[in-house]
């Protein structure tokens, strides 16, 4: 039998390997971004068109690449990050196997134009499908711009998958940039989309990189993490638990380099154990620093994979640390043994006699009572202006459980079914509205004098009306003077894309751009425009929350959008009272706030006679 086993041509060999190396044109871009800081560059800038099928263009201004050297850097396994195995365990680099530029070269037409500082001429060289075609001197500045066309256009049926992928290729694109772009806050870097801007980041701090990355909103709910012990160094910023989400922004680098680790992932998750909602999980971006000796990074082609030789000891360093940082803001208890500054409680001595203090009971004690006279155990009504006071007293945390019907906030049991028949048997007509002051008014419905609450009464009317235009209805909106910007996370701008019918009926105007930009141009009538930008976070937060059904998500987001329209008011008018009296006898539920909190209180004759016996 003849011999059938072959070497393949090296083209071959670097288009199949280029499957590995390069398997979207966003992986040739994280390559190309990577060498450019390994070659000490400040400033990378990156232009795609077309999802990367058609061009991809990076610049830097690296150190550059002698003639030679730019004619080398297409062999396979040419690199000068390593000269032997053993530096594999020494990296201070990205890039180490010398496959990338040759893959990438042997699937694409690519243009290599390069100087570097000491030379007065640079050099360009021609690649096309893996073959070499011109290499000629040009002017150029310092530093390298590659240019890559027409990826895996020798190989169709990579192009063909891609081609079937082209509407997620930007968003892989934006993910490979975002990562490098963590790695390395120092260095300013831009991404185009066809020249147009996506991301413009300058030289920066961690944090403020980080800021760029995911939106200004994320900045008001970090939480810095720092600890060093002998295994690893951590540092980075963790979510407050109040600001977990369903689609987090969840990043972990080791010695500069991104990595995904599901083991290590859970290590945060565990920290935030019971402090979450089901469903969501908390945003981090982790740093650590790790004897390069400990760690092996050539465990994946695309090198986003690595082995710790501690990683159990760095998972307990890590939730440990996380643990830490949510215990300063009181979401996790932390045992503290400095006694420094702790109060000094006396030690029991003898002969001291101790007399036991004397206990009293009040037998007709009632805890829904504002007040209690010792003598008659009955609660004890004041005037309407304390009944206001009473109404301002009571918590203002916001529970969406609705109250037992059988509770009252003023009544006894025997008042309470008084209560019950008083409301069941008076009209919805209402007269003789005043307002008190404040956010208080009297008026007389059907008949009975009763008190209200106006600022919940407004937030009572909002909800019913915006759940309303959420199933169906159409919101008035009001132009603002000055559109305002706002940069959202991918997870919030795609929520806001899925939602953007619901939105525009709200009375939102918004106009979405490139690099999670948005532009928002009119809001609902009720809408103060100094929230708007809290009130879409808001919006977008409720909206990527677990929902047992769709209208959850509507009434949800109804109470966010009733709840800004109706804060901040403190004073009305007694014209403002009159109306939002009337608006709320109309709906259907005027007795208790969407959040459960009492609206409206009656007064009944025994209350006054008691208050005037």
């Amino acid at each position: 039998m003849a011999d059938c086993i072959r070497l393949l041509p090296e083209i071959i060999s670097n288009q199949i390997k280029a499957g590995e190396v390069v398997e979207y044109p966003s992986s040739a871009i994280k390559e190309m971004m990577e060498n450019a800081i390994d070659a000490g560059a400040t400033k990378v800038t990156v232009n795609f068109v077309n999802g990367g099928r058609d061009l991809i263009q990076i610049i830097d201004n690296g150190c550059g690449m002698s003639p030679s050297d730019a004619r080398m850097a297409f062999e396979c396994h040419a690199t000068s990050k390593i000269k032997e195995l053993d530096d594999i365990y020494a990296l201070h680099t990205f890039g180490f196997r010398g496959e990338a530029l040759a893959s990438i070269a042997a699937v694409a037409q690519v243009e290599l134009t390069t100087r570097q500082s000491d030379a007065e001429i640079g050099t360009k060289v021609v690649m096309s499908g893996g073959e070499f075609i011109s290499q000629t001197p040009v002017a150029a500045p310092i530093g390298s711009q590659f240019v890559v066309r027409n990826i895996f256009y020798n190989t169709p049926g990579r192009r063909k998958f891609i081609d079937e992928k082209h509407t997620q290729l930007p968003n892989m694109i934006k993910t490979e940039f975002r990562r490098v772009a963590l790695c390395h806050p120092e260095v300013a870097m831009e991404l185009l989309s066809d020249r147009s801007p996506i991301y413009s980041l300058q030289s920066s701090s961690l944090l403020e990189r980080i800021i760029g990355i995911v939106g200004p909103s994320a900045k008001k709910n970090l939480l810095e993490v720092g600890v060093e012990t002998s295994i690893a160094k951590i540092e980075g910023y963790v979510c407050r638990a109040s600001a977990a989400k369903v689609r987090p922004d969840q990043y972990m680098f080791v010695n500069g380099r991104y990595f995904k680790s599901p083991y290590l992932n859970k290590a945060v998750a565990k920290a935030y154990e019971h402090l979450i909602p089901n469903g969501s999980q908390p945003s981090f971006f982790i740093y650590l620093t790790v004897d390069p000796e400990r760690v092996d990074v050539n465990v994946h082609a695309q090198k986003i994979e690595v082995r710790f030789a501690d990683t159990d000891a760095i998972w307990q360093i890590i939730n440990a640390a996380v643990r830490e940082t949510l215990a300063k803001t009181g979401s996790v208890p932390m045992m503290d043994f400095d006694a420094e500054d702790l109060i000094d409680i006396p030690v029991a001595t003898t002969n001291i006699s101790y007399q036991m203090p004397k206990a009293t009971t009040c037998d007709n004690y009632n805890p829904f009572a504002t007040e209690v006279t010792p003598s008659s155990g009955k609660p004890s009504k004041s005037t309407l202006y304390d009944v206001a006071q009473e109404f301002d007293s009571r918590t203002t945390s916001q529970d969406f459980e609705l109250p037992n019907t059988s509770e009252f906030d003023y009544f006894d049991s025997e008042q309470a079914e008084q209560y019950m028949e008083l409301e069941s048997s008076v009209d919805n007509s209402i007269s003789a509205v005043h307002y008190i002051g404040r956010r208080y008014a009297s008026l007389m419905v059907g008949g009975v004098l009763a008190a209200i609450d106006l600022t919940r009464a407004r937030e009572r009317i909002l909800y019913d009306r915006y759940l309303a235009t959420l199933d169906g209805g159409k919101s008035a909106s009001q132009q603002l003077l000055f559109p305002q910007s706002l940069t959202l996370s991918e997870a919030e701008y795609s929520l806001l894309e899925e939602w953007m019918v619901d939105f525009a009926a709200l009375g939102f105007n918004i106009t979405m751009r490139a690099g999670g930009v948005i532009d928002v141009s009119g809001i609902p009538s009720e809408l103060n425009a100094e929230s708007v930008d809290t009130t879409i976070y808001q919006l977008l937060q409720t909206l990527a929350l677990p929902h047992e059904v769709e209208t959850m998500r509507r009434e949800q987001m109804a109470l966010t959008l009733a709840q800004s329209g109706a804060a901040g008011r403190v004073q009305y008018s007694q014209a403002e009272a009159e109306a939002i009296a009337e608006q709320l006898i109309e709906c259907k539920e005027h007795t208790y706030s969407p959040t459960g909190k009492t609206i409206m209180t009656f007064i009944t004759l025994d209350d006054i006679q008691q208050k005037l016996s």
